[in-house]
Formats: C-alpha cells, structure tokens, sequence
C-alpha cells in the first residue's frame, strides 16, 4: 500500500511541475462586465461630491483634494492616482 501512495504522489508531483514548466494557467470565469455606471457612485465618493455636481463643481472638488494629495507635497502617488481617475471618468475624459 505505501509504495501505491508513494508512486501517486510522485505522478501527482511530477505532472504539477511539468504543468508549471509549460505556463498552464487555470481559466478564469468572466465576472459581469463592469461599466462606468457601476463606478461613479465610487468615483463621486472619492471626490466628495453629489450626484447632481457638474465639472466646475467636480474640478474644485479635485483641485482641493489634490493640493493635499500631491506626491510632491508628501502625499500619496496611489492616492493622487485615484483622485485623476475619478475625475476622468465623472468629467468624460478618456485616454
């Protein structure tokens, strides 16, 4: 019995390492798409801003909380991220 278990776990062990050696990747069931709609409620909440904001009221909104958040006034680069892309997408600016 235990050269049965001992033979599994090599073919176990050895059919893992040539599935890492040919870069098998397990496939990932696609999630709902996730649009724009879905983000700006999160986008509106990062900025501090209400739904009926329009962009003067969305760019005054970034301006004070990136003149906090700048990394070159010791903020945080992830932060300051977040912020530039909450406003890109509240404003519709792409790319």
């Amino acid at each position: 019995m235990a050269k049965f278990v001992l033979a599994l776990l090599v073919a176990y062990a050895g059919w893992r390492l040539w599935k890492d050696a040919l870069g098998y990747k397990p496939k990932r069931r696609p999630g709902p798409p996730v649009t724009n709609d879905d983000r700006r409620p999160a986008a509106r909440a990062t900025l501090g801003v209400g739904p009926a904001a329009d962009e003067a009221e969305i760019r005054a909104a970034h301006r004070r909380l990136m003149s906090e958040a700048h990394p070159d006034h010791g903020g945080s680069e992830a932060r300051a991220r977040e912020l530039n892309a909450a406003r890109d997408l509240l404003i519709g600016r792409t790319g």
